[in-house]
């Protein structure tokens, strides 16, 4: 009996020690590689300072964005979260003493280890790898948000780009019309109020130029803002304005639907709840608690000749749920699962109705920039060439020149608005069924016209 106390004794007193020392080596393997894993992942980019096309802009806001980045983390944490559910509950030390008197003395020491009964540990590791699929989807997605965001803001910077140059043309055109008035007065031919009438219309079109300089401005910032630059150092994007994003067919969104980001979301929710409900009834369960240890007792009155001696002890500890057998929790988990069940749906639904308003916006956009650039734009280009023509040989009057201008740049400009909502509504449709593979989708795919 003797040779059973200490050891037992050394090990009880030393375990403490060594489960200090592995929990704190595993904390920090834990969390140091996750904080250099986010910093590898989001490193600072170097924008170009020359032109800048759509391949690298997607490739810097998927490298550099602070969204994207804070999903990793995310999902990082989650990972660590899964370590934690799998952990096993920590063994106890007691140290027990009876009676100060040295003579009398009981001594006690008790190691016990809780067992947990039930698959409580492997509902808690499901449930915590239901929350590292909910945080990878969530990650997916605002991928593919980041890129919708890109493509589309890369397409109202070349948007804004056609119109500033419009405006500049119209801005020379202007001029030109002015000096052509100017020239007719000086030779008599007109009165001085269609001079007049021409710098007003001038000075109405340099406006126009401003704004069109700020909303160019105002498009590379938020464009550059997609990889944490405030303040855009290149100089233009370079691509062909006039591509017309092609519509993506009845089946092949039917076939995204199924696994958009916001459906995939909440259907990972549903399971994370099943899971959290299947904890729940395993906490029902009581767990046990077995003890082993030794206790060094004084020796009775002629054994041994009053030496101590030492003796074994078992134990095992049941808790009798009685009073709390974990019902209000097993209830409220249920009804969370069928909460979630409703969420789902309820996302079903409402994607498939923003989905075919974007469907219909792009359509709608496409058909409009096809017309105009079909039908309007030439016979309005044809018109204002005549008419400059005729009134620069005094054929016409400045007003039928200056209708001509401006019906001109009204078509174009119609025009550029109807491929800046033909961008937009594709770059809503790659968001909501997710898109982060490449650098356009079947709803986005450039059409060469």
């Amino acid at each position: 009996m003797r040779t059973l106390f200490v050891p037992l004794a050394v090990l009880a007193m030393a375990a403490p020690p060594a489960f200090s020392q592995v929990a704190q080596a595993s904390a920090g393997a834990l969390y140091s590689q996750p904080a250099q894993s986010g910093a590898a992942n989001a490193p600072r980019v170097q924008e170009p300072a020359g032109p800048l096309t759509l391949r690298s802009a997607v490739a810097m806001a998927m490298q550099a964005n602070p969204g994207l980045s804070s999903a990793l983390r995310e999902q990082e944490a989650t990972e660590a979260a899964i370590v934690q559910a799998g952990a096993w509950p920590d063994p106890t030390l007691d140290a027990q003493l009876e009676d100060l008197r040295r003579d009398n003395r009981t001594t006690t020491l008790q190691l016990s280890q809780p067992i947990e009964l039930g698959g409580k540990r492997s509902a808690r590791v499901t449930a915590a790898e239901r929350a590292r699929d909910q945080a990878a989807s969530a990650l997916a997605g605002r991928r593919a948000e980041i890129r919708a965001a890109t493509v589309t803001a890369f397409f109202d910077v070349l948007t804004a780009q056609e119109r500033l140059r419009l405006a500049q043309d119209s801005v020379g055109l202007a001029q030109a019309a002015t000096r052509a008035a100017a020239n007719r007065v000086a030779a008599g031919k007109v009165s001085p109020l269609e001079e007049t009438k021409a710098r007003v219309a001038e000075a109405g079109i340099r406006v126009e130029l401003m704004q069109a300089e700020g909303t160019l401005r105002s498009a590379r910032q938020q464009l550059a803002a997609l990889w944490g630059n405030p303040s855009p150092r290149f100089t233009q994007v370079d691509g062909a304005v006039d591509q017309l994003p092609a519509t993506a067919s009845a089946q092949d969104i039917a076939n995204r639907l199924v696994d958009a980001p916001v459906v995939r979301q909440a259907r990972l929710e549903v399971e994370r709840r099943k899971a959290l409900a299947d904890l729940e009834r395993a906490r029902r369960i009581p767990d046990v608690t077995v003890s082993l240890g030794a206790k060094r007792v004084p020796a009775s009155e002629g054994e041994n000749g009053g030496s101590r001696r030492n003796q074994v002890v078992l134990g095992l500890s049941v808790p009798l749920p009685i009073f709390d057998t974990n019902r209000g929790n097993v209830a409220e988990a249920l009804s969370r699962e069928e909460k979630a069940r409703d969420d789902l749906a309820a996302a079903e639904l409402q994607l498939g109705t923003d989905v075919a308003q974007a469907t219909e916006r792009l359509r709608s956009a496409h058909a409009t920039a096809e017309t105009l650039q079909r039908d309007a734009l030439p016979g309005a280009e044809s018109a204002y060439k005549a008419a400059t023509k005729g009134f620069e040989l005094g054929k016409f009057s400045f007003l039928e020149a200056l209708d001509a201008q401006r019906t001109l740049f009204q078509v174009r400009a119609q025009y550029l608005l109807a491929l800046a909502d033909a961008h937009r509504a594709a770059g809503e449709l790659d968001r909501l069924l997710g898109n982060e593979g490449g650098e356009t989708s079947p709803a986005t795919a450039p059409a060469t016209r």
